[in-house]
């Protein structure tokens, strides 16, 4: 039986995160990649809400990536999570990657966020 690539990534996702729990004082750092965006979010899994987020459509983040191709994007957008993170009193993430492999704009989103001060 022939899977999806998103169906095989939607499994490997389900199994990362029967491991991977974010709480108040450690969320979860979880990223959504599609072809042309990058998304990030902070989350609580107890109540299950979102603390901080950040992705290539916000407006502030618009206007810093105009020209920049996807890993160059995705620092930025790693780099304002952690600022916003900082903001909203967190220090330590747990990382969840989404079931993407841990290269190209997953990692460049990764490491800007380690680089500007959040610890996972």
């Amino acid at each position: 039986m022939s899977k999806t690539r998103n169906e095989a990534r939607q499994r490997r996702q389900r199994r990362v995160r029967g491991k991977v729990s974010g709480t108040a004082d450690k969320p979860r750092l979880n990223v959504y990649r599609s072809l042309a965006n990058i998304y990030a979010q902070l989350i609580d899994d107890g109540p299950g809400h979102t603390l901080v987020s950040a992705s290539t459509i916000d407006p502030e983040v618009v206007k810093q990536i105009d020209g920049l191709n996807g890993v160059a994007r995705a620092k930025i957008v790693g780099k304002v999570l952690a600022e916003r993170a900082r903001q909203a009193g967190i220090t330590t993430v747990v990382f969840d990657r989404g079931g993407y492999r841990y290269h190209g704009r997953v990692q460049a989103l990764a490491e800007a966020s380690r680089e500007a001060g959040l610890q996972f």
